[in-house]
């Protein structure tokens, strides 16, 4: 892929709106992250001059030039790991992944990520808008998180699903265990999130500062009523770790969470949860990541301007964690 030019000329109605901002309104297709990421890069110029602060405030008639760069060739290992493939065609696939697969790799997981398997399943037809190393990604799952995932082969598949994803016509539903019975029944859970203030590898629904964040919900089945339930949430917006985030922050966090919440151990010597049966006991002490499934995806087709959707059932850990808590 040859290095994309765009040059665009600010009107007197963009007068005064930061580099960021300006450029996102004229290119919707690219996200506002990507866009600071090339303006940092020095790949946006006005007068021949490099403009990377993204705070810049822009001018009436002025000419600005993105200059995006030849995508550069993966270093990153071709993988054989099994995939379970939903749907594939030349424009895109469907992943249902597994847990404990990482999507990309990143510290600690160098290699045997999703993006090792789809390199080997896919080869060079592998969008590289996602850069080197996320190649074809157009959203994440967790790596303890089951479920649907899009990957784009093209890079006008990738645009075009990223685009989708950022005007939240994406959709994507989720299925989660969690800790006691959320009232209302079904609801809404709106927060801003960010990084901890008190552990910057977490996330937190913060006061001030973070991205607007909602998740929409509804309680499909209550479970040791009122110890549990299974929920289904629907995503407004897409944050790291929203879901797991938002159901902690109204003390309904996810069965199996290592990162939010008390520990299993500690829930379980709490009020109505020491009266469990011991087998129940020892099936919650057993499940060790978050009772989270990426359960139905909708979207229109890039190439064929069809609506398509797809689901998966729940991974037989879950299936078995509920049925256990059901009895």
């Amino acid at each position: 892929m040859s290095e994309t030019v765009y040059i665009i000329t600010a009107t007197a109605d963009d007068a005064a709106k930061r580099l960021d901002r300006f450029l996102s309104e004229k290119l919707p297709h690219m996200s506002r992250s990507r866009l600071q990421a090339l303006i940092e890069q020095g790949c946006v110029t006005c007068k021949d001059k490099a403009v990377d602060d993204a705070n810049t405030k822009i001018k009436f008639r002025q000419e600005y030039m993105l200059v995006i760069p030849e995508t550069v060739p993966s270093h990153i290992e071709a993988q054989k790991i099994d995939l379970d493939v939903v749907y594939e065609d030349k424009h895109l696939l469907i992943i249902n992944k597994p847990a404990g697969l990482t999507v990309h790799p990143g510290a600690g997981n160098p290699d045997h990520t999703l993006v090792n398997a789809l390199l080997a399943h896919c080869g060079e037809t592998l969008s590289g808008i996602g850069g080197v190393a996320r190649p074809g990604i157009v959203h994440r799952i967790d790596k303890d998180t089951t479920g649907l995932l899009v990957v784009a082969k093209n890079d006008v598949t990738h645009l075009a699903l990223s685009a989708q994803l950022a005007e939240r016509s994406l959709k994507r539903t989720y299925n989660a265990v969690v800790w006691g019975v959320p009232k209302p029944a079904k609801g809404t859970i709106t927060g801003n999130i960010g990084r901890s203030l008190a552990n910057r590898q977490k996330m937190a629904v913060l006061k001030s500062g973070g991205k607007p964040a909602v998740t929409h919900y509804t309680t499909l089945k209550t479970l040791h009523a009122p110890l549990f339930a299974l929920v289904e949430c629907n995503l407004e917006t897409g944050r790291t770790h929203q879901i797991r985030v938002h159901f902690n922050h109204i003390n309904h966090p996810l069965v199996g969470d290592q990162s939010y919440g008390q520990s299993t151990a500690s829930r379980l010597n709490g009020s109505g949860y020491k009266a469990l049966p011991e087998k129940t006991r020892s099936a919650l002490l057993a499940f060790k990541r978050q009772a989270l499934h990426a359960q139905a995806m909708e979207f229109t087709h890039p190439a064929t301007g069809k609506k398509m959707r797809f689901e998966c059932e729940l991974p037989e850990d879950m299936k078995k964690l509920i049925k256990m808590l059901s009895a």
